[in-house]
């Protein structure tokens, strides 16, 4: 329901065009990724103040659906030939970018979308780490990066492909997810979706892109469900991420035995940096109890707390897109930071 409308006929109206908007989105993204069957990428550039924006229709995948992806180049990335950069992977990746620059909000029934979520959320539907990244770069906070944001598929799909597979044993989908219709223990492929990252995707970007292809400079990024499957990057592929932010991670899915799957699957300190964070209303007053087992599990393997991992509550924040990119900058800074130590020499 709509929380900033208070004429009921108003608030059913645009509802309904809203599920017409949302089914026509779903069904212009099957049919471009339908559409590519051909292994040339066709890739657009948007230039503007805030960076340089590659924007890929559909990447061809063996794993996994073809979806767009875009990927942001710092200003100075085409006139320093001879510097090469970080880069950061993002889930939910057509919401990353500013509103006037990204690429999904080019039609009608996107500028719609955007329009739908800040009348029923009370929030706005992008990220704006363009903006943000530059901001910070142009501040000296955190050495220019290269941001690949990974579109997430339309309807249940997403759901699917960021939860944690290796940890959803017959039990525990019957104990904890019998109530999410659109997650079955047999269409979980979160495995396949980190294979696509780490071995479709990461190698085109490090050979079309001058990258710092090393595992110290390479991170993921994601909220709620992104922040599931960020965590589950790091446990599945430590020798390739060097660093996750997780944003208001929805802990809640699959009870405890998420967070119990980590204790005997979590690296060692001494090569990771980790984010955590979370609001108290909406969805996020449900994340305490995870996220504290979480900060257990991280003490356990070594970590120590504001050094190589940070966990953070914001008092009063919810669960949207406006929270996340008001914080955005903290994850970036304590990754990308240039006082950042990715190898940390830690106390005896």
């Amino acid at each position: 329901m709509i929380r900033f409308c208070k004429n009921s006929l108003l608030r059913r109206t645009i509802n309904i065009f809203y599920l017409i908007a949302i089914r026509f989105y779903a069904f212009a993204l099957l049919i471009t990724l339908v559409g590519a069957c051909s292994p040339k990428e066709k890739i657009l550039s948007d230039n503007g103040k805030n960076g340089i924006f590659h924007h890929i229709e559909s990447f061809k995948s063996e794993l996994v659906e073809n979806r767009p992806v875009d990927i942001w180049l710092p200003n100075g990335y085409e006139s320093n030939t001879k510097q090469s950069y970080s880069v950061m992977y993002l889930h939910d990746g057509q919401f990353m970018f500013d509103n006037a620059s990204s690429p999904m909000n080019k039609g009608i029934l996107m500028k719609f979308y955007a329009f739908y979520a800040k009348l029923r959320y009370g929030t706005g539907l992008f990220w704006d780490l363009d903006k943000i990244a530059t901001q910070l770069i142009e501040d000296e906070k955190i050495d220019p990066v290269i941001l690949v944001s990974v579109w997430n598929l339309p309807g249940t799909k997403r759901r699917t492909e960021y939860m944690p597979q290796k940890m959803i044993t017959k039990q525990i989908a019957t104990q904890f997810l019998h109530r999410e219709s659109d997650i079955r223990i047999d269409k979980i492929t979160s495995d396949k979706y980190l294979g696509f990252l780490v071995k479709e995707l990461k190698p085109y970007v490090d050979q079309k892109y001058r990258t710092k292809s090393d595992q110290k400079n390479t991170f993921i990024m994601g909220s709620s469900m992104g922040g599931m499957i960020s965590a589950y990057a790091i446990s599945e592929y430590p020798e390739i991420f060097g660093g996750a932010a997780c944003l208001s991670t929805h802990w809640t899915l699959g009870g405890d035995a998420v967070t119990t799957w980590y204790r005997d699957h979590w690296p060692s300190a001494g090569n990771h940096l980790l984010y955590f964070d979370r609001g108290t209303e909406s969805y996020d007053a449900n994340y305490g109890r995870g996220q504290a087992h979480m900060d257990s599990i991280m003490e356990e393997n070594g970590f120590v707390k504001d050094l190589d991992w940070k966990t953070l509550v914001f008092e009063g924040e919810s669960h949207t897109m406006t929270a996340w990119k008001n914080r955005s900058h903290i994850p970036l800074e304590f990754l990308l930071g240039k006082k950042k130590v990715n190898k940390p020499s830690l106390p005896l």
